[in-house]
């Protein structure tokens, strides 16, 4: 199989994730409930892994690294602590439903969208600017779109949003691992990310980087510490890990951690984009095909969209998955975005890459393409 669906999971994970999963099994229980050396040695993993994400994304200290279970789970914290029902929102025009849907679930909350034009860092700046009045509560802003790659103008946001005095909340879930997240220069109140995708953990993890303590449990329960209390501990990071963590999965996410610090971020984001932008620059020459690309540097990851005259875009995934090739269609569970870009009706087909994916397969990619697509309208390059 050719794998190009990173943007949805990173399948292809370094050895060293899997054998700390597979050892965890063997050798952990559950962190601060016991002092025997499995209980211990869960305590020790857990905490190398909290220090290592301070490090990697410049948190000051690394009781402000909360794990979740995903971006979603993080992204629910972070929007359920400063948001009121009845508040005006602002979010940009490429949101994720894990944004979206939280939002509309809090109940009479306005949402306000700062669209811009795809691949336009200063339209979306123009809009953000306008629509951050004085009646929005928060601002929540993707790094990245998961659909077209579009990497948004983050640190200008940001500035704008501390000019303005308006907490931010940040969805790294297509960044982290990939491009650089600091978030002491970003100044947010949360940064959410998984730790399935760019930092190459296993599914069931995730990260929130949070400002301060002033946070809204989303689960509340036993943490291990301060038992006598009838509500949750008021620091971090205890007040928001309520019941058992995932240490096997947060033992893998630390060796993704470890990956990625020796292997360097630049080092991946320059290989991402490298193979999609050679990737565009083939497909971009077939009329059958519309290509959302763009050649500015610095506006897009390792994350392509298109979409085939003729063909439905779930109907051409499906096609290439039966030729052994891994992509995404449809709308990507980010139906705003795709209503910004103008693809909501048809959605995109969606070819994102990792390290680990290779010039030979975007060729085989590319060569299984033009069979399909010459079946439907003959010869795709002329």
């Amino acid at each position: 199989m050719i794998y190009l669906d990173a943007a949805a999971t990173t399948f292809q994970k370094p050895p060293a994730v899997v054998q700390a999963v597979e050892r965890a099994f063997h050798s952990m229980t559950t962190p601060g409930r016991g002092g025997y050396q499995e209980a211990e040695l869960a305590a020790e993993t857990v905490f190398r892994c909290r220090c290592a994400a301070a490090e990697l994304f410049h948190v000051s200290s690394e009781e402000q690294v909360v794990f979740t279970s995903n971006a979603t789970h993080g992204l629910n914290i972070a929007i359920k602590t400063l948001v009121q029902p009845g508040d005006t929102v602002l979010v940009s025009g490429y949101e994720h439903n894990a944004v979206m849907r939280p939002l509309h679930g809090i109940g009479g909350v306005k949402i306000k969208v700062a669209s811009g034009v795809l691949f336009d860092s200063e339209a979306i700046l123009r809009d953000f600017r306008q629509k951050l009045t004085t009646d929005v509560r928060a601002v929540i802003c993707t790094h990245v779109s998961n659909v077209f790659g579009f990497i948004l103008p983050i640190l200008e946001i940001s500035e704008l949003c501390h000019i303005r005095g308006v907490p931010l909340i940040i969805d790294a879930s297509q960044s982290a691992g990939i491009l650089p997240v600091d978030f002491q220069k970003f100044g947010a109140a949360f940064i959410a990310m998984p730790g399935h995708k760019g930092l190459y953990g296993p599914q069931g993890t995730g990260i929130l980087l949070c400002a301060d303590n002033h946070v809204t449990p989303l689960l509340e329960g036993g943490t291990g510490s301060m038992s006598a209390l009838r509500g949750m501990p008021p620091f971090l990071p205890d007040r928001l890990e309520a019941g058992t963590q995932n240490v096997p999965g947060i033992a893998g996410l630390a060796e993704g951690l470890r990956f990625l610090q020796q292997t360097g971020i630049e080092t991946i984001a320059a290989h991402e984009t490298r193979l999609i932008g050679n990737l565009a620059e083939t497909l971009q020459q077939w009329p059958s095909l519309r290509v959302f690309h763009t050649m500015t540097q610095g506006e897009q990851s390792g994350v392509l969209s298109v979409l085939a005259k003729g063909i439905d875009s779930e109907a051409l995934a499906a096609k290439l998955a039966q030729k052994g090739i891994a992509v995404r269609a449809g709308l990507h569970c980010a139906p705003l975005a795709h209503k910004t870009a103008g693809t909501f009706a048809t959605g995109t087909v969606r070819i994102s890459v990792s390290i680990f994916n290779t010039e030979l397969e975007l060729y085989q990619f590319t060569e299984t393409l033009k069979e399909i697509l010459t079946e439907k309208h003959g010869n795709p390059i002329v």
